[in-house]
């Protein structure tokens, strides 16, 4: 292949940098190159652009050296606890209240007793947790928000103090993930993430879990769940000698629970395992768009401060000294410091990027506001992102197969991120969208269809054997033909989000529509400006009718302005909807939409008008 004069150059200056130990991905960012030309020159002198990744925090790759492709069987025998501890509870009011209810309540989530074992289908081995005990080593709840609404539940298992570990874990998160058709997506995201550099993952494992209920009444049900097979029985039979003990009575039973994934759960003994500081800072984005909040995100010590409404926002795992977090959004949110220099003294550029082009090219799109952690260090002034909750990757082509909402345009690629401050800044600066294209180029090499490919058949030697058998298959949304065709096409995926990622770039950037205000026999009607990368102006088409289909409109209005008026409204529902276009004819829709029993329609809100002319949003 000829090689272009600029080529030649770079490819001197990387090889002078690697005999000084420098970064070529630093160098190009340096030198303003273009991704193209990077990766062209990155190939002619190694032939692996991922070797000239470094990052500031770095994971053990030794806590992947054993996949969990295999399957830890656990059971659980469940106890009702006493008051004092709050663990008086049965295992049937743990299943049948979901996050919601305890919300309302204000109140914790109930929890109970329990008995937690590792083995094997044969049972507990000498030298396993929980092998010969009888008395309770650990308490129980439900886990996870809309999750918890699902008839199959998904839990937290909290090991007591000095009780030993599991892996060296004492909270084990166990999820079902019944809304998604493979039950492998998250593990899948985890596993991947093991071998990108800037990014941190955690460990996942299958699980075989067997619950006994030692708080039901004598041949009472839980909850619809059936028990183990007459094959399971007769094996149970067969080695009764090695399976926890049956209560003396004979009532109680194991019962089977079907397939988990457990996830390491993120908190001070995960941050000491992965190298990084169990006395940091470390906050679970709950719903957060990084705003100041200054009425709610404040200090312990200052007047005013509720930790619950804190928690809406941020939930506090780490220090709770809140200071450094303060210090960064205010500098985030003043506009008047670059953001160059906000990241430069509050973030990991690379970090940033690479957090991004994950979950771009794996299709998570929940993570504008939620699903990632926020970790720094107890002596540093850096910000980490870190993964949490990826099983709504790769579902791009089963959320359609089942008639789901479809996504709406700004979902994909880097507008997915705009309603978000940190990001918003991010991505209107010309050297972070440098950063990211870098990043977008190396996590696409990471994320090969080879490696995708391969990780998936040996999940599906775990769950083929689980799926489509009692108890899951009664809960199974697609069937055998059905996961057979999404799961051969997750692995190009990848190609899509990036064709997705590289037009988002093109496209105006999605923006939020305004209340109407009607007075003095006027409505007036306002929306956020757009933003073009290409700096294009940009024009605004409005439609103002009285059904959601547009079919019959009112009022029209297409031009510069973000913001249009016409005569007021009699009383009635209406709706709006309003689209930007570059001057490329590029097109965006705004954030709203309106939401029916036939699914999401994008761009537009809807509205009232009472008979004194008051005006309320949807």
């Amino acid at each position: 292949m000829k090689k272009s004069p600029l080529s030649i150059i770079l490819i001197l200056i990387i090889l002078v940098a690697l005999i000084a130990g420098s970064s070529a991905y630093n160098i190009f960012v340096a030198q303003g190159i273009g991704q193209t030309e990077a990766d062209a020159v990155m190939e002619l002198v190694t032939g692996d652009t991922a070797a000239f990744r470094e990052g500031n925090i770095s994971d053990y790759d030794s806590l992947y050296e054993n996949p969990g492709t295999d399957v830890v069987t656990m059971y659980l025998t469940i106890r009702k606890g006493n008051a004092s501890e709050g663990t008086n509870h049965t295992w049937q009011e743990i299943n049948e209240h979901s996050a919601y209810y305890y919300d309302e309540k204000g109140i914790d989530r109930y929890k109970v007793e329990a008995l937690l074992q590792i083995g094997t289908e044969k049972g507990v081995e000498p030298g396993n947790l929980g092998y010969g005990r009888v008395a309770p080593n650990a308490t129980v709840q439900i886990r996870g928000q809309t999750s918890s609404l699902n008839p199959q539940k998904n839990y937290k298992i909290e090991l007591k103090q000095n009780q030993g570990s599991w892996n060296g874990q004492t909270t084990i998160a166990l999820n079902k993930h019944m809304n998604d058709g493979l039950r492998y997506r998250n593990k899948l995201g985890f596993d991947l993430l093991s071998d990108i550099d800037e990014l941190m993952s955690l460990r996942t494992q299958f699980v075989h879990l067997y619950v006994k209920d030692l708080t039901a009444e004598p041949e009472t049900s839980i909850f619809d769940i059936i028990k183990v097979s007459k094959d399971e029985e007769k094996a149970e039979t067969e080695n009764a000698d090695e399976k926890p003990d049956e209560e003396e009575d004979g009532e109680a039973e194991f019962v089977d629970y079907g397939l988990y994934t457990q996830v390491e759960q993120l908190n001070k003994t995960a941050l000491r395992a992965h190298g990084l500081d169990r006395k940091g800072h470390l906050y679970k984005v709950n719903f957060f768009e990084s705003y100041r909040y200054a009425d709610v995100i404040m200090k312990e010590t200052d007047p005013g401060y509720d930790r619950t409404k804190f928690e809406q926002y941020l939930e506090i795992k780490g220090d709770s000294d809140h200071t450094k977090l303060i210090e960064m959004l205010d500098d985030l949110n003043d506009y008047t410091m670059p953001i160059e220099d906000v990241l430069e003294k509050h973030f990991d550029i690379q970090n940033l990027a690479y957090w991004m082009a994950f979950n771009i090219l794996v299709g998570n799109i929940d993570t504008q506001s939620r699903n990632t952690y926020l970790y720094s260090a107890q002596n540093s002034d850096i910000w980490y992102l870190y993964c949490w909750d990826i099983d709504g990757a790769f579902n791009y082509e089963e959320n359609i197969l089942l008639g789901g909402s479809t996504r709406a345009d700004w979902e994909f690629g880097i507008s997915n991120y705009w309603g978000n401050i940190l990001f918003k800044r991010c991505l209107k600066s010309t050297a972070f969208r440098r950063h990211l294209d870098l990043a977008m180029a190396d996590v696409k090499r990471t994320l090969s269809k080879e490696k995708i490919e391969g990780l998936i058949s040996e999940y599906r030697k775990v769950i083929d054997n689980y799926l489509y058998e009692e108890p899951d298959v009664n809960y199974a949304p697609l069937t055998k033909e059905e996961y057979e065709q999404i799961s051969t096409g997750v692995p190009a995926l990848v190609d899509f989000f990036y064709d997705k990622y590289n037009e988002s770039l093109d496209n105006p950037m999605p923006f939020f529509i305004g209340s109407p205000e009607q007075k003095d026999g006027k409505i007036s009607f306002t929306w956020d400006e757009s933003y073009d990368f290409q700096l294009e102006d940009i024009t605004y088409d409005f439609v103002l009718s009285d059904n959601h289909d547009f079919s019959n409109p009112i009022y029209e209005y297409s031009g510069l302005w973000n913001s249009c008026e016409t005569d007021a409204l009699d009383e009635g529902q209406y709706f709006i909807k309003v689209t930007a276009h570059d001057e490329s004819g590029h097109e965006q829709q705004a954030f709203d939409y309106y939401e029916t029993d036939e699914g999401k329609f994008f761009s537009i809100i809807c509205f009232y008008v009472d008979k004194k002319g008051n005006v309320t949003r949807y």
